[in-house]
């Protein structure tokens, strides 16, 4: 009661303040928006990751004879073809907070609302059922209407997966994946695959190899987590959603081209992935020349867990960028200097240039309703931050509880916490006025950037929900001279 108490109050003190102007936004290369998916999945990155029945609602409780359903209309097992869709609207706003200063990709200090709107259309297409050899021909096409507060600029934790990192690029639909994806098994036991927009198949192989090749968002395979991985039902920030410091391969909207080659065992899997980079930081238009510019993944996640009788994964990843990237240190030294009359890093670009990092994923569970997630991530933040969100080191960690103790069992309350860095080099390029293309308050008094996030979603009706969300920000942008922040949320979902 509480918590519903403060979020009305903080909602009404938002009115008087005011939304932001319309008026037309650089684009890339000026760094000036972050990424979306969310996604999704990184919705712009959403519809990505888990069109969110698969990562928000367990296998588990939707086979359940009294469960409720969790779809406006029922999708066949057996069918060779899948259509479905989802809706995602989401809006946020926050009350004034304390701000003595603020520069070009500053977060807002004055009171504002915004709101966001993202639909998708899943097409899948199976030719022919062979459990053994099996294909799906995936097509997706995407919607993402309205903004984020502040443009999305101004936390490295952005507080709204579903914002498009460039707003011109306006709602029209596009493609937003175009795959195939290839199973072989290497022998004839099989065991049960959750059906649903990335994989037709309910019976799979236990060892098989697994293949993917076309437009794809990287956080459809890697880094998932059935805890924290889904703006539609689960939390909504970007380093809580993903890794933060995970700087994947993707365009503005988090989508690329890619090839992924997974092994899948009993109880452990690997996958590596090859994609194209942004040609800029954020930019919309991927760089072809795989040679000079690509990113490199690899995962390998191991089914254990840590508490007998109860499932429990660990993924560990690790990836390697290839891009036309600037240096921290080299744009400082030339202000520093003299040849440059602020920070500026795209002057200073290179196609040698490599980013790297690796990252730590778990999901537990505790009991039957309770589950635990955490991550931890790391990159060497002497390089620019070029396609995901400006954080060299992460770590969070937060739960989910499922509704069964007060006879709702879709409904879930979810509490998560996570601590963003940059390195010295990022930290002096902020300091002196640099601009990222995110972050950027003309001056900087660093701290970690420290988030808890809430939410309790509420299953109304069929494939209905609505949710209540409060997020808590220190150090906006690692600045200590402003905030600390408060943010609430209310979110309406659909999945057709």
């Amino acid at each position: 009661m509480r918590k519903l108490l403060t979020f009305l109050c903080l909602t009404l003190c938002v009115f008087p303040g005011h939304a932001q102007s319309s008026a037309s936004l650089p684009s890339a290369p000026a760094a000036q928006f972050p990424p979306l998916k969310t996604p999704l999945l990184h919705f712009t990155a959403d519809a990505q990751r888990s069109p969110s029945s698969a990562a928000g609602i367990s296998p588990e409780e939707r086979q359940v004879p009294d469960a409720p359903s969790v779809t406006m209309f029922p999708h066949s097992d057996t069918a060779p073809y899948w259509i479905s869709g989802q809706t995602n609207i989401i809006f946020q706003a926050h009350p004034s907070f304390h701000s003595p200063y603020q520069g070009t990709n500053s977060f807002r200090g004055a009171g504002e609302y915004k709101t966001s709107l993202l639909g998708t259309l899943f097409l899948d297409y199976q030719p022919q059922h062979d459990t053994r050899y099996n294909t799906d021909f995936i097509v997706d096409f995407e919607s993402s209407g309205g903004r984020g507060l502040s443009e999305a600029l101004g936390l490295a934790g952005f507080t709204n997966l579903d914002v498009v990192r460039n707003p011109n690029l306006g709602s029209t639909p596009y493609l937003a994946r175009g795959e195939i994806h290839q199973t072989i098994g290497l022998t004839s036991e099989t065991t049960e695959s959750d059906r649903g927009p990335f994989s037709l198949a309910t019976q799979v192989p236990v060892r098989r190899f697994e293949f993917r090749i076309g437009k794809m968002s990287m956080p459809d395979v890697f880094d998932i987590n059935a805890i924290g991985s889904d703006s539609h039902l689960q939390f909504t920030n970007w380093t809580i959603d993903n890794n933060g410091a995970w700087d994947y391969a993707a365009d503005t909207r988090g989508y690329t081209v890619a090839a992924i080659a997974e092994y899948d065992d009993r109880n452990w899997s690997a996958r590596y992935g090859l994609a194209a980079m942004p040609t800029v930081a954020n930019g919309i238009d991927l760089d072809w020349a795989i040679s000079r510019a690509s990113g490199q993944n690899m995962e390998f996640e191991l089914r254990h867990s840590f508490i007998p009788g109860r499932k429990g994964v660990t993924r560990i990843l690790s990836f390697v960028n290839h891009a036309h990237m600037g240096t921290y240190r080299e744009a400082v030294n030339a202000y520093l200097d003299g040849t440059d009359p602020t920070p500026e890093i795209t002057h200073h670009e290179h196609f040698s240039a490599v980013k790297y990092g690796f990252g730590w994923n778990n999901e537990q569970e505790i009991t039957e309703d309770f589950r635990v997630f955490s991550r931890f991530g790391w990159n060497e933040g002497q390089h620019e931050s070029f396609a995901y969100t400006e954080v060299d080191q992460t770590v969070s960690f937060g739960g989910d509880l499922a509704g069964q103790r007060w006879h709702r069992p879709v409904d879930k309350i979810g509490v998560a916490f996570v601590s963003n860095a940059i390195k010295s080099d990022h930290q002096n390029y902020l300091k002196y006025g640099g601009l990222g293309f995110l972050l950027g308050d003309g001056k900087l008094n660093y701290g970690r950037e420290n988030i808890v996030e809430s939410y309790y979603n509420w299953h109304t009706w069929r494939g209905v929900f609505f949710a209540l969300g409060l997020s808590h920000i220190d150090d906006p942008g690692y600045n200590r001279d402003r905030g600390p922040l408060w943010v609430p949320s209310v979110r309406m979902h659909v999945d057709y």
